[in-house]
């Protein structure tokens, strides 16, 4: 054999090797991958064919499949008069473009091809049944998830409610909303079509604002203050805290003033419990240069700012800026300059509060059922942070239920229960209204609920913008739901 034939041969083998290794690579290890991509159409039409399973809300079904007279065999069908109520939790499921929500990130359970289903997959195929997908029931409390999406009607928002002892996500709704079933549909043309509209239309109905966008969250961030200032030693409910209707701030000629243009409570100096009654930003921006700015991000990230939670859904991180001058220390210390939330993270800020400075790791999937019953996998709730003391969570809960009693927050009152709570206006630019926000847990002396209102715009005019106004009633009537009032 001449050299240049066994340098073919050699490279011959070499490719061939190659081709062997990227075929066990691509099959053992890359499989799963390669299979839950959207665009991979060969999975997808063997997808189409099996029953997939539903998704339950207490028992009722809010996506199901139906039995369809094509080739697809399946139409997944999402309850119309409920649909748009539970997108942004659902999600949807299209032969086009994938899935997204819960229809994605439950994908493998849904459609039975997940490894902990495999058992019965095996039975399926011994006795000539027809695959069919688990069952994922949610955490959502169906009354609570209504209330919300009624509360939001007319506006762009969010809400989140959270069991505070145990992470659950009770509501998680955001307005404006879509039709699923316009993207489940086997009419690929009108899938189309409705795919193009809604991602064309100004005002977002795809994205869910609870978790996956992050805002300004203005006064509501002034727990996150207080924490720090009690956590801190020097300060306590009682201590009088500097709070005259403006504050000189270093480094500029820029004063941060109260909202209505006064001192605080009649005075220039206010307990911590006065100025969180008021809101009044001079107060807290007096404690943030007073702490600084890396005990106020510490305070922040013990509640989960800096983290994803439910990072399956997309949702985003909340932020804390990192390296402010002073006059943006102050800022920050009022939720402005650029500390950012999400609704979901000022409910577990509330929630944390409720829970003894515990905050707990938000989940949304209570179990996964076969189509038997089995139970296959069960959420446990889990510790995410303690994020103050015991005894600060209770000095912070007496402060709140202030606000509500005495303060900004009295919208939110509910007959014959205590409720603690934060509103929050949060001034974004001159050509965009400030956001609305509230947020809140009842009953204070034992919370089973936790909730965050969020209102990007509500079409009212710039001066009616408040978060005790515009986004406590709505907080007020979920809670009420979850507490069966």
């Amino acid at each position: 054999m001449n050299s240049a034939i066994r340098r073919l041969a050699v490279a011959a083998l070499i490719l061939m090797l190659a081709l062997m290794a990227n075929s066990t690579y691509l099959q053992a290890f890359q499989a799963g991958e390669l299979n839950g991509r959207n665009d991979n159409r060969r999975v997808r039409d063997s997808q189409f064919s099996v029953n997939r399973g539903p998704i339950l809300v207490g028992g009722t079904a809010i996506a199901v499949s139906n039995k369809s007279n094509d080739r697809f065999v399946y139409q997944r069908t999402y309850p119309p008069n409920i649909a748009q109520i539970y997108a942004p939790v659902t999600g949807y499921y299209s032969y086009l473009f994938g899935r997204g929500g819960i229809e994605l990130t439950q994908n493998s359970e849904l459609n039975g091809s997940d490894p902990s289903l495999a058992f019965r997959r095996v039975v399926d195929v011994i006795t000539d049944r027809q695959q069919q997908g688990a069952s994922v029931s949610l955490t959502l409390n169906s009354a609570a998830q209504v209330a919300a999406y009624k509360g939001l009607a007319g506006k762009k928002g969010a809400v989140v409610a959270i069991e505070p002892k145990t992470g659950k996500i009770l509501a998680m709704v955001s307005f404006p909303s879509y039709d699923p079933n316009q993207l489940a549909s086997h009419d690929l043309t009108k899938v189309g079509n409705a795919w193009k509209t809604l991602n064309a239309d100004p005002d977002k109905p795809m994205l869910n604002r609870a978790i996956k966008e992050v805002y300004p969250p203005g006064s509501t961030f002034k727990l996150v203050t207080a924490a720090a200032a009690l956590s801190s030693g020097k300060y306590n409910p009682q201590t009088q805290v500097r709070s005259p209707a403006e504050l000189d701030l270093p480094q500029t000629t820029v004063k941060l003033p109260n909202e209505n243009g006064k001192n605080c409570g009649g005075s220039d100096n206010a307990t911590l419990t006065v100025a969180l009654r008021n809101s009044c930003n001079t107060a807290f921006g007096s404690i943030g240069l007073d702490l600084g700015a890396d005990a106020l991000r510490e305070q922040a990230e013990k509640f989960g700012f800096g983290e994803r939670q439910l990072p399956e859904l997309g949702a985003a991180a909340s932020q804390f800026p990192q390296d402010p001058n002073a006059p943006q220390v102050a800022q920050s210390a009022i939720g402005q300059f650029d500390v950012r939330a999400t609704p979901l993270q000022m409910a577990m800020v509330s929630a944390g509060i409720a829970n003894g400075g515990n905050v707990m790791k938000p989940y949304l999937v209570q179990n996964v059922k076969t189509a038997d019953l089995k139970t296959v996998s069960e959420t446990k709730p889990e510790s995410l942070h303690q994020a103050v003391s015991s005894e600060v969570a209770s000095q912070l809960t007496q402060m709140m239920v202030d606000v509500v009693k005495n303060g900004t927050g009295r919208p939110g009152q509910i007959k014959d229960v205590e409720v603690a709570g934060k509103t929050g206006t949060a001034q974004t630019s001159p050509e965009k209204p400030p956001f609305a926000w509230f947020t809140a847990f009842a009953p204070a002396n034992d919370p089973k609920i936790a909730v965050a209102v969020m209102i990007e715009d509500a079409n009212v005019p710039r001066n009616d913008i408040a978060g005790g106004a515009l986004a406590a009633p709505i907080a007020k009537s979920v809670m009420e739901a979850v507490l069966g009032q």
